[in-house]
């Protein structure tokens, strides 16, 4: 090595230092236009979108002084006035900037009138962009995810962790500790399964020293049977499915369910999003689609129907199609497509024209229920139908003729009154009736009757074709009075009606069909079905990857592939932010339902394309994912609130630590049962009726609540019939969304009304009593042996000394209650047999209420 010189010449010395100072001030310059930099999808699109696209954006029709500043083309295009808006590194010749910075009022941008104002910062930020270039960027959303490789931290090994990490040590933020172990498995039972775990299965894990102790507690819940009912509640909220109509009659569903089990097994057999996606828009259309495929479309029925006197056959199955295109844009695109429905979107780049379009793979699917039987329940159907279908021929043979032709006229004048509104009121009122009747408190789908006598009499199965006889018979018009006496149909009716009801149960399931004659869609104007617009043909938005339908007619089938097709830049990103939501109380984009230019920025764009990405390559598989976010060392951290983190990061964007999340409704109901020993673990069937207040429900409009018996007084809240007008009381406390549209996050409270439903209900009182029992039955006589199984029961952990002495000095006060007040004592046993003696059997009732009323016991640590 050659030495460093000991004598230096101070010329040489000048001019050693003048090169230095130079390479410093270029390098620090260099560095500073960096940190700089303005970019126009993080810095620029939030004030635009806010500000600026309401009166200058993509929806033409609202726009002013013709300029657009959603798009580059339209921002540095030259105005009628001859002015332009922004000339690229030229603030002082761009419009747009001297009118942000003008002290002239009637010149100023925003308009005082229009309530905005820009800030100083959003003002230079606007002064800088355009100064250094006006470069716009394709919205994040539509550009397709991007792999890259994460950061590299000391000492971190798990991908996500090293994405969290980086972010954190730019803020210099430090990650929280790992949870205790109790609360690392109450947090993974509740978020996989949905219930609290045993205490067997708590002290197994705390107990374990193998390294793989975690992972084998995951895998084991992910395996878990209960894994699907969990899961399937969050699908279900997103598919907003309920029990009946809607609307003021309400009228009910009864095999509605049918769609909510297909549901629960997809996510338990884990089936690739890609065909769970692809058999709920469309497994009808699979050549010879199976049951299952079938019964995945009920996915689509999920919107109301409107079965009153006056409603409009058309009017509400149009309000249905619009609820189906924004429902799948909402779920799979998370774009806020129903602003387009009267007019272009004012934000997003999407047509009135495009809504209508995508409207068009929606507007040829009709409702369709059809058989599909449950297990043992086919055979002894076709054994007894075979008898029947003999015996309905035999009757209607001597009357076949005539009846024939009294059908077909009646036929005949349904489709010139569907087709002539106005020209006949009697027909048009059949016609109606043809709608509201159809299948009432069935749940068949209205157009089902209208359907089958559009299909051609050759092309009708003969079950279609039976249930139309019967309608017939039981609606005959007083127009055809004089013959129907002739032929005594009503007694025809009433013999086949005996027989029909001697049938022994065949399950049906609500579905979907393409329609028998093609409709044509056209833009409605102003949003108004009855003004026809330009007729359009299917097909997805300009801004997304093009449909590629290989040059057949566009379908559901065609859409839904497109969906989950490798190069779509949405679907993937947007499943995995609400996963992620699930289990960290916010989305990496906190706008879960939108990722339009409104929405927010993910938080962590390289880890959210990272995850999407993944989704993708590991065959769309949930429960992959939820293995690989549960097993970070981001998802195990502590909730425990740091005081450095309420200013640093008050919303937890940056995950320093975990999140305390309340439990949703049906979660805080399944979990005091499950503490309690009450809870049926029954997997499927019909939807049950819990008990719940008189009043409450009296409040349907004429659906009778009647509350189930035995063990399904006790099922998952999954499995409580949702009536969509007077939804269960105790649910709608704990925050239930209202299921008449999707729901992509569900909103938490915290009132009063909560903790007097916990401490009051009937079912939480039973609970405390059931609770009771089984600690006196399972541990010692001593009170703290007690407390401590009544702890880890209900909270899987042991009290605290400090608690231990609260709740035991509460003990004591209840008791002296109960002897000294016994009609108290009387009503808090009520039927219930005590276990030993009755005022410390009441007394550790009142103890069992209060820990099911801790807000440690509603929460997710």
């Amino acid at each position: 090595m050659t030495p460093f010189p000991r004598f230096v010449s101070s010329q040489s010395w000048t001019v050693w230092l003048a090169i230095v100072a130079t390479v410093m001030m270029v390098l620090i310059q260099d560095r500073s236009s960096i940190a700089q930099e303005v970019r126009y999808n993080r810095d620029v699109l939030p004030i635009l979108a806010e500000n600026c696209f309401t009166c200058h954006g993509f929806d033409k029709t609202k726009r002013e002084a013709g300029l657009r500043l959603d798009s580059e083309k339209g921002a540095l295009a030259t105005l009628e006035s001859g002015s332009r808006a922004i000339i690229p590194g030229k603030t002082g010749q761009s419009a747009l900037i001297q009118r942000i910075f003008t002290k002239d009022t009637d010149l100023l941008m925003p308009p005082k009138e229009s309530g905005k104002q820009l800030t100083a910062d959003q003002q230079e930020t606007l002064r800088r962009w355009v100064k250094q270039g006006a470069r716009y960027e394709a919205h994040w959303a539509f550009i397709p995810p991007k792999y890259q490789e994460p950061p590299k931290v000391t000492g971190v090994d798990h991908a996500i962790d090293r994405f969290i990490q980086t972010r954190l040590a730019q803020e210099k933020i430090t990650p929280s500790p790992e949870a205790n172990r109790s609360t690392l498995i109450r947090r993974l039972s509740l978020d996989l399964i949905g219930l609290p775990p045993s205490p067997l299965e708590v002290d197994a894990f705390v107990n374990d020293r193998r390294t793989d102790a975690y992972e084998r507690v995951v895998d084991r819940l992910l395996a878990s049977e209960h894994f699907g009912e969990r899961w399937a509640r969050w699908w279900l909220d997103l598919a907003h499915y309920g029990d009946s109509d809607g609307y003021l009659q309400d009228f009910l569903r009864p095999v509605a369910w049918r769609y909510r089990q297909w549901v629960v097994d997809a996510f338990n057999r884990d089936m690739p999003f890609d065909q769970f996606t692809i058999e709920q828009l469309a497994g009808d259309l699979f050549p010879n689609a199976t049951v299952s495929q079938r019964t995945a479309t009920g996915f689509l029925r999920n919107t109301l129907s409107n079965r009153e006197g006056g409603a409009g056959l058309e009017e509400f199955r149009v309000r249905q199609v619009i609820d189906r295109t924004s429902t799948v844009s909402t779920i799979w695109l998370a774009l806020t497509f129903a602003c387009a429905e009267c007019h272009d979107h004012k934000f997003d780049a999407i047509s009135q024209r495009e809504f209508y379009q995508f409207y068009d793979f929606f507007n040829n699917a009709d409702e369709a229920n059809f058989n599909a039987p449950l297990p043992g329940e086919l055979k002894p159907w076709l054994k007894a139908k075979q008898v029947y279908d003999q015996k309905r021929a035999k009757r209607l043979a001597p009357i076949s003729e005539a009846l024939a032709t009294l059908q077909a006229d009646w036929e005949k004048q349904i489709l010139h009154a569907e087709a002539h509104p106005g020209d006949d009121f009697s027909w048009d009122r059949k016609l109606e009736l043809l709608g509201l009747q159809w299948g009432q408190n069935l749940g068949e789908g209205q157009l089902e009757g209208l359907n089958i006598i559009k299909t051609p009499l050759a092309q009708r199965t003969q079950d279609q074709q039976d249930r139309l006889i019967d309608y017939f018979l039981d609606n005959i018009p007083s127009v055809y009075n004089a013959k129907a006496k002739e032929l005594k149909l009503s007694e025809v009716r009433a013999q086949i009606k005996t027989w029909k009801n001697e049938l022994p149960k065949l399950t049906r399931a609500p579905g979907m069909m393409q329609s028998v004659i093609p409709r044509a869609t056209h833009i409605h104007i102003r949003g108004n079905y009855r003004r026809h617009g330009d007729k359009v043909k299917a097909d997805t938005p300009a801004a997304l990857p093009r449909l590629n339908t290989h040059n057949s007619q566009p379908d559901r089938l065609a859409l839904a592939r497109w969906l989950v097709s490798p190069e779509h830049p949405l679907t993937a990103r947007v499943t995995v932010n609400r996963l992620w939501q699930e289990l960290f109380g916010r989305g990496i984009v906190a706008t879960s339902e939108n990722f339009g230019v409104r929405g927010d920025r993910p938080s962590h764009p390289e880890l959210l394309d990272w995850l999407a990405l993944k989704f993708q390559q590991r065959n769309w598989s949930t429960k992959e994912l939820l293995r690989v976010i549960v097993t970070s060392q981001t998802y195990k951290q502590s909730s425990r609130a740091r005081p450095e983190l309420t200013t640093l990061d008050p919303d937890n964007e940056l995950l320093a630590r975990q999140s305390r999340l309340r439990l949703s409704a049906e979660m805080v109901r399944d979990s005091i049962l499950k503490v309690s020993g009450l809870l049926s673990h029954t997997i499927g069937g019909p939807s049950v009726k819990p008990q719940q207040p008189d009043s409450v429900s009296k409040a349907g409009y004429s659906n009778e609540w009647k509350v189930s018996s035995g063990a399904d007084r006790y099922r998952r809240g999954l499995y409580t019939f949702i009536q969509r007008t007077s939804p269960f009381a105790q649910f709608v406390t704990f925050d239930l969304p209202d299921t008449s549209s999707s729901c992509t996050r569900r909103e938490r409270s915290n009132t009063p009304l909560q903790a007097l439903n916990l401490l009051n209900d009937p079912v939480f009182l039973e609970a405390a009593r059931s609770l009771t029992s089984h600690v006196i039955r399972e541990s010692s006589s001593s009170n703290q042996s007690r407390l401590n199984r009544a702890y880890m029961l209900v909270l899987a952990r042991p009290p605290q000394p400090a608690e231990s002495k609260r709740l035991l000095k509460y003990l004591e006060q209840q008791k002296t209650l109960f002897n000294n007040e016994p009609s108290s004592l009387r009503e808090l046993l009520l039927e219930s047999t005590p276990q030993g003696d009755p005022v410390e059997y009441a007394a550790w009732i009142a103890l069992s209420s209060v820990l099911l009323n801790l807000d440690e016991t509603i929460t997710r640590e």
